[in-house]
């Protein structure tokens, strides 16, 4: 959002699921929660550990952004392009607009790039992403230059890229 494009932030899970103190034990909340209420639960369960792992930091930011994180396949509005970062939320994502009842016939471009879940490569990640966006915005014919795009971010970034177009 900083470099002016419209950003929205979605989950596609039943709960949101935040990192615990073991990879089997996750802090799991509903939909309904904000991010406040989240921020506190941590800050009460384990100040020094979500602090040290960026959890508190990344509420912090998403709360000044949104109350509370948002269900993708709640969502009834029309975009664009949509951009997973994981494979499974592809998946979720692409089923969710193809059981939808098509209306319009405008296309989406659903793209992934798969992006490891720690700070450093959500960093990197974020460039990327902004960067694909940056020259999908200057392509004159995205329906007919976007395939070509991703096969030279693929061989420029060493990710392989999913795309798929579905319609609403």
């Amino acid at each position: 959002s900083k470099r002016g494009f419209s950003v929205r932030s979605f989950g596609t899970g039943t709960h949101v699921k935040l990192p615990g103190p073991a990879p089997d034990k996750p802090n799991v909340y509903d939909f309904k929660t904000t991010y406040d209420q989240m921020y506190n639960d941590l800050l009460r369960k384990d100040k020094e550990l979500y602090t040290q792992n960026g959890i508190l930091h990344m509420l912090d930011r998403n709360k000044r952004i949104k109350p509370r994180p948002e269900r993708f396949q709640n969502c009834k509005d029309i975009f664009d392009l949509i951009l997973t970062c994981e494979e499974r939320v592809y998946d979720q994502v692409v089923e969710d607009l193809n059981s939808r009842e098509q209306e319009t016939c405008q296309p989406v471009h659903v793209i992934n790039v798969d992006i490891q879940d720690n700070h450093e490569e959500a960093t990197l990640g974020a460039f990327l992403i902004c960067e694909l966006c940056q020259c999908i915005q200057h392509t004159e014919d995205m329906e007919n230059e976007i395939d070509e795009l991703l096969q030279e971010f693929e061989e420029k970034s060493g990710r392989t890229f999913l795309h798929t177009v579905c319609f609403y």
